[in-house]
């Protein structure tokens, strides 16, 4: 899973393996710590809606997942705050 985030906007790419996870209904996440904090993003299919705690975001996927793993999609938007893009991002590496 790679993230990047600008001010109010998070954007998340998922190679083909990360997605798969998500259809079987697995949770996916990423976190980085540092001494006296942390960040850390969580993209769950049994829940909706977008929520953070304390340097933590939980992105809920159940309703946009059929979208997302539709083929002829990209990708899918939750507007939040902070808005998510959750993007797939198929190279070779399991093709």
């Amino acid at each position: 899973m790679k993230v990047r985030f600008t001010s109010g906007k998070v954007r998340v790419r998922l190679d083909d393996l990360e997605v798969a996870a998500l259809a079987r209904g697995e949770t996916l996440e990423v976190r980085v710590d540092w001494p006296g904090g942390g960040w850390g993003l969580t993209l769950d299919p049994g829940l909706d809606g977008v929520s953070g705690q304390e340097g933590a975001l939980r992105v809920g996927l159940r309703t946009p997942l059929p979208d997302l793993l539709d083929e002829t999609r990209e990708g899918v938007t939750l507007p939040g705050p902070p808005r998510v893009d959750v993007e797939k991002d198929y190279g070779p590496q399991h093709g």
